[in-house]
């Protein structure tokens, strides 16, 4: 499935200490940095990578493109997302019932990429 995923940046040093912040409480920390690109998460999971474009233009983010990260639980999805915004994330939708089984909340962080934090309940585990 999934090895990784890049998201560009215009600050190296403010987007690794954001991401390596963000994501310690889910295990995972600066596995890797070649001054362009690093590559943050866990030894043998799908990694986030954050890098300046190759092309040297301006970072760019899609409309309808985000990332979702598997928060593991409401409570953890809730900490991360507070996190986030104490890190200096920007609200796109405070955690939350989004419908039966899916709890997520939403920010965009300092580049403006728009990610997901959620908590989501197989259907056969469902009431």
């Amino acid at each position: 499935m999934i090895g990784y995923v890049t998201i560009g940046t215009t600050d190296m040093e403010k987007a690794k200490a954001f991401w390596s912040e963000l994501l310690e409480p889910l295990g995972a920390g600066l596995l890797m940095d070649l001054g362009r690109i690093a590559m943050i998460g866990s030894p043998g999971q799908p990694m986030l990578a954050v890098c300046t474009p190759f092309d040297e233009k301006p970072p760019a983010h899609g409309n309808g493109n985000m990332i979702a990260f598997a928060a593991g639980s409401r409570e953890k999805a809730d900490e991360l997302y507070a996190r986030a915004i104490e890190l200096g994330a920007s609200d796109e939708g405070p955690p939350g019932e989004r419908m039966p089984g899916f709890y997520g909340g939403y920010f965009r962080d300092p580049d403006g990429n728009l990610i997901e934090l959620s908590n989501r309940i197989p259907r056969d585990q469902m009431d």
